[in-house]
């Protein structure tokens, strides 16, 4: 997993898995795992999935890159504090799950706790693992 800055503004953490490394066929099969693991998280919570793909490809005037196959969202909340009027802001987090032609492409950006990241990271790494 790295780490890169998106549009020179945005810290994202992103992992390029070949599908030949990982188990999951799909980018609906990698969402119902991530979803499994938020569920299962004592403070996480499922929000819902956005089909980003349907979506664009819908609208009258869109533009995908031709290798991008697949694109959906898991939302989800890991937000055990609210001590100032600012921090839902960068509320809820979301995992975009992206599949070109040769690999699943797993990203989020940085959340405002250093344990949510980690644990992000954690699901992230498995599904290249599983």
């Amino acid at each position: 997993m790295k780490q890169i800055s998106l549009m020179d503004k945005y810290p994202v953490f992103t992992k390029k898995i070949a599908k030949n490394n990982t188990s999951f066929k799909s980018v609906d099969e990698i969402i119902d795992y991530l979803r499994e693991r938020i569920e299962a998280h004592p403070v996480g919570i499922y929000i819902g999935i956005f089909d980003h793909y349907a979506y664009t490809s819908g609208l009258e005037v869109h533009e995908i890159a031709d290798d991008i196959v697949d694109a959906k969202n898991v939302m989800c909340c890991f937000g055990d504090k609210l001590l100032v009027p600012e921090l839902p802001a960068v509320r809820p987090r979301s995992f975009a799950v992206v599949e070109t032609n040769d690999s699943f492409v797993v990203s989020f950006l940085q959340a405002p706790s250093p344990v949510a990241n980690a644990t992000m990271i954690e699901w992230v790494e498995e599904i290249e693992e599983l």
